[in-house]
Parts: C-alpha cells; structure tokens; sequence
C-alpha cells in the first residue's frame, strides 16, 4: 500500500467515528483503534506470510474540533492576497526543529530560499522534511511545537 494510499484511508476512518477498525488483505494487516481518550493508535502487523508480532507504527491525539481548524482557514484566507499558506503535505506531528534542544529551522520574519527545510513532521515513525515552495520571508507560523496536523493543513504563512 503507497503512502497516499495509506493517508487516504486513515482520513476516511477517521472522519467515519468509529472506534475500532481491522483491515487485512495478502499484503498486510491494519488494525485502527481510537481509544476513549481521543488518542487514535495505529499498528499494523507483517503479511500472513511473516511472523505475526504486530509492530506499532504511530501514536497521536485525534484530530483537534472542528472549530479550531475552522478558525485557521477562516484567518489564512484573510491575508491570501499577499500571503501563501505552506500547506502540510501529510498527517503527523509537526516539529519547527530537529530535535528538542536543536534551533527552529525558521522563525518569523525569516527568508527562507525555494528548497530549503523549514520544517519536520513525524509520521508513522519516519521524520519527513518539508520544504519551502517558494522563497520568501515567514510572516506567521500557524502551529504550535510538536503538535499533530492534518494534511493540507496550512504551517506557515510566506510573503
């Protein structure tokens, strides 16, 4: 299963409610479970094939309420006339640096070149660098340190 496979169904059993959800095929084993303190736990297990000892992959809190993600669109439609929205590229959690005692990879008011690392989420174990789309200075940063995003959920605003 690709990636944006795997996101597109963890969007679709995430927006469904349900608590507890299985999926197996020949290729592999998933088993989604929301526990009753709005943490959602993914594992997943080896193919049939290979030893059966499931492997966690992630641990993150649920998606925040629909009211706050309503705010942030709501405020980055405000400046979109002058600002682009560096949107996440995945769900997972966001971290501004490479580790909790490393710098920030960008602050506010900073230039930041086409290409360049501007951010970190984790997703399923692995960090991902996300790069700036396009030069520019960072006018706001729209997360807060190490907490979790949706995909396309917008990270920084650029001018």
């Amino acid at each position: 299963m690709k990636a944006k496979e795997l996101q597109e169904l963890l969007d679709f059993i995430a927006k469904s409610g349900l608590n507890k959800v299985n999926i197996e095929t020949e290729e592999f084993k998933i088993s989604v479970q929301r526990d009753p303190n709005t943490k959602t736990v993914f594992s997943q297990a080896a193919p049939a094939a290979a030893p059966a000892a499931p492997a966690p992959v992630a641990a993150a809190p649920a998606p925040a309420p629909a009211a706050a993600p309503a705010a942030a669109p709501a405020a980055t439609e405000a400046s979109a006339a002058s600002h682009k929205a560096l949107k996440a590229p995945m769900i997972g959690t966001f971290y501004r640096s490479s580790g909790p005692d490393a710098p920030a990879f960008v602050q506010v008011g900073d230039m930041v070149e086409k290409g360049q690392v501007i951010c970190i989420i984790e997703a399923m174990k692995l960090f991902n660098e996300i790069e700036a789309e396009e030069s520019g200075r960072i006018v706001k940063a729209l997360v807060d340190n190490a907490t979790p995003v949706e995909y396309d959920q917008p990270l920084f605003l650029i001018e």
